[in-house]
């Protein structure tokens, strides 16, 4: 029962952190199933495939296949419903806010930050799927760096809000990967 509830717990913040769909979900079910020994790389990306061309939502049948892999049945649920509960909970108070709260100035700027982070999120999916279809087994070599993958978002986010100079840029950058990579 444990093993069950620590996959719930994988797929409720793989859930929760994540924005943007099922695709930006692939950087962060790759790293949580390998590193917490649940999937290797290849069985991640022949479930991508298999999700993909499986009827449903994407994330929920990811969720669902490596749950299965892994726990058999109940595996599946437990994985299923850790993933789909951040979602259900949010919207559920979003909706109990009402409509007012997404209209609301900081909902909207952090919304507009996040767009770029989704879609940075996204190509590095796209990206690692691709070079791990081409290099096999040497792509396992190469990492993704999550922290500059947030600063690049964040400065994209930054230079499409706010008419920035690319100096301020330069500095802006500088400033995050202090910040983020001293602490």
């Amino acid at each position: 029962m444990m093993e069950l509830l620590e996959l719930f717990v994988v797929f409720f913040k793989i859930g929760l952190f994540t924005f943007g769909g099922g695709y930006a979900m692939i950087p962060l079910i790759r790293q949580e199933m390998v590193i917490g020994g649940y999937l290797t790389v290849d069985q991640i990306n022949q479930f991508i495939g298999i999700a993909e061309s499986t009827p449903g939502p994407f994330a929920v049948n990811m969720a669902t296949f490596a749950g299965y892999h892994t726990y058999g049945f109940w595996g599946s649920v437990f994985a299923t419903l850790g993933v789909v509960l951040p979602s259900f909970i949010i919207i559920l108070l979003i909706a109990y806010f009402s409509s007012k709260f997404i209209k609301t100035k900081p909902v909207q700027t952090v919304l507009s930050f996040l767009k770029p982070v989704i879609l940075g999120l996204i190509l590095a999916a796209g990206l690692s799927v691709l070079l791990h279809s081409i290099l096999g087994d040497y792509f396992v070599e190469i990492n993704f760096d999550s922290i500059a993958l947030i600063i690049f978002g964040v400065v994209l986010g930054l230079s499409f809000y706010k008419k920035l100079t690319p100096i301020h840029l330069v500095i802006i950058s500088a400033v995050l990967g202090i910040f983020f990579y001293w602490l």
